[in-house]
Protein backbone atom coordinates (compact mmCIF):
# COMPACT_ATOMS: atom_id res chain seq x y z
CA UNK A 1 0.00 0.00 0.00
CA UNK A 2 1.46 3.43 -0.88
CA UNK A 3 2.32 5.07 2.28
CA UNK A 4 -0.45 8.08 1.68
CA UNK A 5 -2.81 5.95 1.21
CA UNK A 6 -1.69 3.58 4.33
CA UNK A 7 -1.79 6.90 6.54
CA UNK A 8 -5.34 7.38 5.51
CA UNK A 9 -6.41 4.17 6.24
CA UNK A 10 -5.36 4.00 9.50
CA UNK A 11 -6.88 7.78 10.40
CA UNK A 12 -10.48 6.18 9.19
CA UNK A 13 -10.01 2.79 11.08
CA UNK A 14 -9.91 4.62 14.04
CA UNK A 15 -13.16 7.34 13.35
CA UNK A 16 -10.64 10.30 12.72
CA UNK A 17 -11.38 12.44 9.91
CA UNK A 18 -8.61 14.97 8.70
CA UNK A 19 -9.73 17.90 7.17
CA UNK A 20 -7.05 19.67 4.46
CA UNK A 21 -5.15 22.67 4.97
CA UNK A 22 -6.39 26.12 3.83
CA UNK A 23 -5.15 27.36 0.48
CA UNK A 24 -3.23 30.29 2.18
CA UNK A 25 -1.42 28.34 4.34
CA UNK A 26 -0.73 25.91 1.36
CA UNK A 27 0.87 28.90 -0.90
CA UNK A 28 2.65 30.34 2.05
CA UNK A 29 6.02 32.01 1.10
CA UNK A 30 5.67 30.54 -2.53
CA UNK A 31 6.63 26.70 -0.36
CA UNK A 32 4.86 24.05 -2.18
CA UNK A 33 1.75 22.99 -1.13
CA UNK A 34 1.39 21.99 2.83
CA UNK A 35 0.54 18.88 3.12
CA UNK A 36 -2.89 18.02 4.32
CA UNK A 37 -4.86 14.20 4.96
CA UNK A 38 -2.28 12.21 3.38
CA UNK A 39 0.21 13.37 5.59
CA UNK A 40 -1.92 12.74 9.00
CA UNK A 41 -1.94 9.57 10.74
CA UNK A 42 -4.24 8.45 14.20
CA UNK A 43 -1.22 9.56 16.21
CA UNK A 44 0.71 12.54 13.92
CA UNK A 45 0.69 15.11 11.57
CA UNK A 46 3.28 16.49 9.44
CA UNK A 47 2.90 20.01 7.46
CA UNK A 48 5.95 20.86 5.01
CA UNK A 49 6.12 24.92 5.86
CA UNK A 50 9.02 27.42 6.25
CA UNK A 51 9.89 28.65 9.72
CA UNK A 52 6.73 31.01 10.56
CA UNK A 53 4.36 31.17 13.21
CA UNK A 54 1.27 29.10 12.42
CA UNK A 55 -2.61 29.14 13.67
CA UNK A 56 -3.64 24.98 14.26
CA UNK A 57 -7.37 24.58 14.99
CA UNK A 58 -8.18 20.91 15.79
CA UNK A 59 -11.63 19.54 16.30
CA UNK A 60 -11.58 16.63 19.20
CA UNK A 61 -13.81 13.95 19.68
CA UNK A 62 -15.34 10.58 18.35
CA UNK A 63 -18.01 8.07 18.77
CA UNK A 64 -16.83 7.13 22.04
CA UNK A 65 -15.41 8.88 24.97
CA UNK A 66 -12.37 10.63 24.17
CA UNK A 67 -9.28 12.30 26.07
CA UNK A 68 -6.50 13.91 23.19
CA UNK A 69 -3.65 15.97 24.01
CA UNK A 70 -1.03 17.60 21.25
CA UNK A 71 2.39 18.28 20.93
CA UNK A 72 4.72 19.51 18.45
CA UNK A 73 8.62 19.91 17.56
CA UNK A 74 10.82 18.65 20.41
CA UNK A 75 8.58 17.61 22.79
CA UNK A 76 6.57 20.83 23.21
CA UNK A 77 3.27 20.85 25.00
CA UNK A 78 1.16 22.70 22.71
CA UNK A 79 -2.91 21.60 24.16
CA UNK A 80 -3.28 19.98 27.45
CA UNK A 81 -5.37 16.56 27.71
CA UNK A 82 -9.08 17.51 26.44
CA UNK A 83 -11.96 15.07 27.72
CA UNK A 84 -14.71 14.76 24.84
CA UNK A 85 -18.07 13.07 25.71
CA UNK A 86 -19.13 10.30 23.32
CA UNK A 87 -20.40 11.50 20.45
CA UNK A 88 -19.85 14.87 20.81
CA UNK A 89 -16.88 17.12 19.07
CA UNK A 90 -15.17 20.62 20.65
CA UNK A 91 -12.76 23.09 18.62
CA UNK A 92 -9.42 24.15 20.15
CA UNK A 93 -6.73 26.24 18.67
CA UNK A 94 -3.22 27.64 19.18
CA UNK A 95 -0.46 29.20 18.00
CA UNK A 96 3.14 27.39 17.27
CA UNK A 97 6.61 28.79 16.22
CA UNK A 98 8.17 27.10 14.06
CA UNK A 99 11.69 27.29 13.18
CA UNK A 100 15.22 25.76 12.79
CA UNK A 101 17.07 24.63 14.89
CA UNK A 102 13.45 23.64 16.61
CA UNK A 103 14.54 22.89 20.14
CA UNK A 104 17.52 24.45 21.73
CA UNK A 105 19.58 27.78 19.71
CA UNK A 106 22.75 24.75 19.62
CA UNK A 107 20.94 21.80 19.71
CA UNK A 108 20.30 19.44 16.64
CA UNK A 109 17.87 21.22 13.72
CA UNK A 110 15.32 18.58 14.24
CA UNK A 111 12.75 17.79 11.10
CA UNK A 112 11.94 20.60 8.73
CA UNK A 113 8.05 21.73 8.89
CA UNK A 114 5.48 20.94 11.30
CA UNK A 115 5.09 18.07 13.43
CA UNK A 116 2.89 17.67 15.47
CA UNK A 117 1.88 14.19 18.25
CA UNK A 118 -1.07 13.15 19.20
CA UNK A 119 -1.39 11.83 22.69
CA UNK A 120 -3.86 11.26 25.59
CA UNK A 121 -5.43 8.47 26.90
CA UNK A 122 -7.56 8.14 24.45
CA UNK A 123 -7.02 10.41 21.77
CA UNK A 124 -9.41 11.37 19.08
CA UNK A 125 -8.46 13.90 16.44
CA UNK A 126 -11.62 14.58 14.30
CA UNK A 127 -10.02 17.82 11.83
CA UNK A 128 -7.46 19.76 11.41
CA UNK A 129 -6.54 23.12 10.14
CA UNK A 130 -3.24 25.20 9.91
CA UNK A 131 -2.44 28.60 8.53
CA UNK A 132 -0.05 31.51 8.60
CA UNK A 133 -0.20 33.76 12.22
CA UNK A 134 -0.51 36.87 10.86
CA UNK A 135 -1.26 38.82 14.33
CA UNK A 136 0.52 36.91 16.84
CA UNK A 137 2.01 38.16 19.67
CA UNK A 138 5.53 36.35 21.13
CA UNK A 139 6.97 35.41 23.74
CA UNK A 140 10.40 34.93 23.21
CA UNK A 141 12.38 33.21 26.16
CA UNK A 142 16.19 33.40 27.43
CA UNK A 143 17.32 30.84 29.75
CA UNK A 144 19.28 27.75 30.57
CA UNK A 145 18.40 24.17 31.02
CA UNK A 146 16.00 24.64 33.46
CA UNK A 147 13.37 26.76 31.03
CA UNK A 148 14.69 25.17 27.16
CA UNK A 149 12.83 22.47 25.11
CA UNK A 150 14.75 20.03 26.09
CA UNK A 151 14.95 16.80 23.61
CA UNK A 152 15.12 13.47 25.38
CA UNK A 153 12.56 12.50 28.31
CA UNK A 154 12.76 12.49 31.15
CA UNK A 155 14.00 15.75 31.14
CA UNK A 156 11.41 18.84 30.56
CA UNK A 157 12.24 22.96 30.87
CA UNK A 158 9.00 24.97 32.13
CA UNK A 159 9.26 26.93 28.86
CA UNK A 160 8.21 23.40 27.26
CA UNK A 161 5.19 23.37 29.06
CA UNK A 162 4.34 27.54 28.83
CA UNK A 163 2.65 26.73 24.94
CA UNK A 164 0.10 24.25 26.25
CA UNK A 165 -1.23 27.35 28.69
CA UNK A 166 -1.72 30.00 25.84
CA UNK A 167 -4.26 30.02 23.43
CA UNK A 168 -4.39 31.59 19.88
CA UNK A 169 -2.87 34.38 19.00
CA UNK A 170 0.46 34.26 21.37
CA UNK A 171 2.96 32.04 20.70
CA UNK A 172 6.41 30.92 22.44
CA UNK A 173 9.72 30.87 20.77
CA UNK A 174 12.01 29.09 23.19
CA UNK A 175 15.74 30.39 22.72
CA UNK A 176 16.86 29.09 26.01
CA UNK A 177 19.82 26.34 25.32
CA UNK A 178 21.20 24.30 27.74
CA UNK A 179 24.47 25.30 30.25
CA UNK A 180 24.32 28.93 29.41
CA UNK A 181 25.23 31.34 31.77
CA UNK A 182 24.86 35.65 31.11
CA UNK A 183 28.11 35.41 29.98
CA UNK A 184 27.71 32.85 27.21
CA UNK A 185 24.61 33.82 26.06
CA UNK A 186 25.53 37.18 25.19
CA UNK A 187 29.16 36.84 24.34
CA UNK A 188 27.70 33.65 21.50
CA UNK A 189 26.82 34.63 18.44
CA UNK A 190 24.33 32.19 17.96
CA UNK A 191 22.50 33.24 21.27
CA UNK A 192 21.63 37.09 21.99
CA UNK A 193 23.06 38.50 18.47
CA UNK A 194 20.26 36.14 16.83
CA UNK A 195 17.49 36.13 19.21
CA UNK A 196 17.51 40.17 19.40
CA UNK A 197 17.12 41.08 15.83
CA UNK A 198 13.60 38.49 16.28
CA UNK A 199 11.78 40.76 18.80
CA UNK A 200 8.78 42.94 17.16
CA UNK A 201 7.35 45.96 18.99
CA UNK A 202 5.17 44.36 21.90
CA UNK A 203 6.89 40.98 22.23
CA UNK A 204 7.01 39.99 25.58
CA UNK A 205 10.88 38.50 26.53
CA UNK A 206 11.23 36.27 29.05
CA UNK A 207 14.70 36.19 30.67
CA UNK A 208 15.63 33.42 33.36
CA UNK A 209 19.81 33.33 33.56
CA UNK A 210 21.21 32.61 36.61
CA UNK A 211 21.62 28.53 37.56
CA UNK A 212 25.48 28.30 35.46
CA UNK A 213 26.96 31.62 36.44
CA UNK A 214 28.29 30.17 39.18
CA UNK A 215 31.72 31.98 38.59
CA UNK A 216 30.35 35.01 37.34
CA UNK A 217 30.64 38.16 40.13
CA UNK A 218 28.26 40.72 41.02
CA UNK A 219 28.73 43.75 38.91
CA UNK A 220 29.60 41.76 35.92
CA UNK A 221 25.80 39.37 36.51
CA UNK A 222 24.00 43.06 37.08
CA UNK A 223 25.63 44.72 34.22
CA UNK A 224 24.39 41.44 31.66
CA UNK A 225 21.23 41.64 32.96
CA UNK A 226 20.53 45.54 31.71
CA UNK A 227 22.46 44.68 28.67
CA UNK A 228 19.93 42.05 27.93
CA UNK A 229 17.02 44.36 29.13
CA UNK A 230 18.31 47.42 26.55
CA UNK A 231 18.55 45.26 24.25
CA UNK A 232 15.21 44.23 24.22
CA UNK A 233 13.74 47.84 24.78
CA UNK A 234 15.73 49.25 21.65
CA UNK A 235 13.95 46.69 19.72
CA UNK A 236 10.11 47.70 21.04
CA UNK A 237 9.69 44.55 23.09
CA UNK A 238 8.96 44.31 27.19
CA UNK A 239 11.68 42.38 28.82
CA UNK A 240 10.45 40.44 32.14
CA UNK A 241 12.88 39.41 34.28
CA UNK A 242 12.47 35.84 35.61
CA UNK A 243 14.24 34.37 38.86
CA UNK A 244 15.56 31.04 38.63
CA UNK A 245 13.57 27.84 39.86
CA UNK A 246 15.19 26.85 43.20
CA UNK A 247 17.05 23.20 43.47
CA UNK A 248 15.61 20.92 45.73
CA UNK A 249 18.10 20.94 48.65
CA UNK A 250 16.49 20.93 51.84
CA UNK A 251 18.12 22.39 55.36
CA UNK A 252 17.21 19.72 58.56
CA UNK A 253 14.17 22.00 59.20
CA UNK A 254 12.56 21.32 55.87
CA UNK A 255 13.15 24.72 54.49
CA UNK A 256 15.52 25.63 51.77
CA UNK A 257 16.80 28.41 53.13
CA UNK A 258 20.65 27.71 52.22
CA UNK A 259 22.46 28.85 49.22
CA UNK A 260 22.78 25.76 46.64
CA UNK A 261 18.99 25.97 46.70
CA UNK A 262 18.44 29.67 46.53
CA UNK A 263 21.31 30.15 43.80
CA UNK A 264 23.53 31.97 45.77
CA UNK A 265 27.11 31.21 44.21
CA UNK A 266 30.31 30.83 44.97
CA UNK A 267 31.81 34.10 44.91
CA UNK A 268 28.32 34.76 47.35
CA UNK A 269 26.80 36.50 44.50
CA UNK A 270 22.89 36.56 45.14
CA UNK A 271 21.10 35.96 41.45
CA UNK A 272 17.50 36.24 42.59
CA UNK A 273 18.45 39.66 45.15
CA UNK A 274 20.68 41.05 41.64
CA UNK A 275 17.73 40.42 39.57
CA UNK A 276 15.52 41.94 41.83
CA UNK A 277 17.51 44.86 41.87
CA UNK A 278 17.62 45.50 38.60
CA UNK A 279 14.10 45.14 37.34
CA UNK A 280 13.33 47.54 40.34
CA UNK A 281 15.61 49.97 38.99
CA UNK A 282 15.16 49.75 35.36
CA UNK A 283 11.27 49.47 36.05
CA UNK A 284 11.20 45.95 34.35
CA UNK A 285 8.50 43.57 35.14
CA UNK A 286 9.59 40.56 37.13
CA UNK A 287 8.66 36.79 37.66
CA UNK A 288 9.99 36.19 41.14
CA UNK A 289 9.97 32.55 39.68
CA UNK A 290 12.18 31.50 42.61
CA UNK A 291 9.78 32.38 45.91
CA UNK A 292 7.29 31.09 44.12
CA UNK A 293 8.79 27.37 43.23
CA UNK A 294 10.35 27.73 46.96
CA UNK A 295 7.13 28.15 48.74
CA UNK A 296 5.89 25.31 46.71
CA UNK A 297 8.60 22.67 47.49
CA UNK A 298 8.70 23.50 51.05
CA UNK A 299 5.01 22.97 50.93
CA UNK A 300 5.54 19.74 49.49
CA UNK A 301 8.49 19.18 51.75
CA UNK A 302 10.94 16.61 51.43
CA UNK A 303 9.25 13.43 49.57
CA UNK A 304 6.32 15.51 48.12
CA UNK A 305 8.67 17.38 46.29
CA UNK A 306 10.78 15.17 44.45
CA UNK A 307 8.15 14.23 41.55
CA UNK A 308 9.07 17.92 40.45
CA UNK A 309 12.15 16.97 39.87
CA UNK A 310 14.22 13.62 38.51
CA UNK A 311 15.48 13.27 41.63
CA UNK A 312 13.83 9.76 41.24
CA UNK A 313 15.23 8.95 38.16
CA UNK A 314 18.43 10.71 37.95
CA UNK A 315 19.12 12.04 41.48
CA UNK A 316 18.74 15.29 40.12
CA UNK A 317 17.65 18.15 41.86
CA UNK A 318 17.59 20.93 40.01
CA UNK A 319 16.27 19.64 36.22
CA UNK A 320 12.92 19.28 36.16
CA UNK A 321 10.35 16.29 35.28
CA UNK A 322 7.56 16.91 32.72
CA UNK A 323 5.43 17.01 35.82
CA UNK A 324 7.50 19.44 37.64
CA UNK A 325 7.80 21.29 34.15
CA UNK A 326 4.44 21.68 33.60
CA UNK A 327 3.57 22.81 37.27
CA UNK A 328 5.98 25.10 37.14
CA UNK A 329 4.73 26.82 33.58
CA UNK A 330 1.56 27.31 35.21
CA UNK A 331 3.35 29.60 38.42
CA UNK A 332 4.69 31.87 34.92
CA UNK A 333 0.98 31.50 33.32
CA UNK A 334 -0.61 33.29 36.70
CA UNK A 335 2.23 35.91 36.87
CA UNK A 336 1.81 36.72 33.62
CA UNK A 337 -1.93 37.08 33.91
CA UNK A 338 -1.42 39.01 37.14
CA UNK A 339 0.94 41.36 35.95
CA UNK A 340 -1.29 41.97 33.18
CA UNK A 341 1.46 41.23 30.31
CA UNK A 342 -0.87 38.67 28.36
CA UNK A 343 -4.98 38.98 28.70
CA UNK A 344 -6.93 36.51 30.81
CA UNK A 345 -8.78 35.29 27.73
CA UNK A 346 -5.72 34.32 26.04
CA UNK A 347 -4.57 31.39 28.40
CA UNK A 348 -5.98 27.96 29.24
CA UNK A 349 -6.39 27.69 33.45
CA UNK A 350 -4.16 25.06 34.87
Amino acid sequence: MRPARAAVTAAVALGIGLTAVPAQARQHQGHRPAPGIENCTATACHFDLPPGTYDVRVTLGGDGASSTALAGETRRALLPETAVPAGERIVRSFTVNVRTPEGEPLGADGTPGLDLTVGGSAPALAGIRVAPAHHARQILLVGDSTVCDQPGDPYAGWGQHLPAYLRRGVSVANYADSGESTVSYLGNPLLWDTVGPLVRRGDLVLIQLAHNDKTTDGATYRANLETLVAGVRERGGQPVLVTPIVRRWFNADGTLNNPTALLVNGLGVDHPAVIRSVAADRDVPLIDLTARTKALVESLGVEGSKALYLHNEKRDNTHTSVHGATVYANLVREELVDLHLVPEGQVRVG
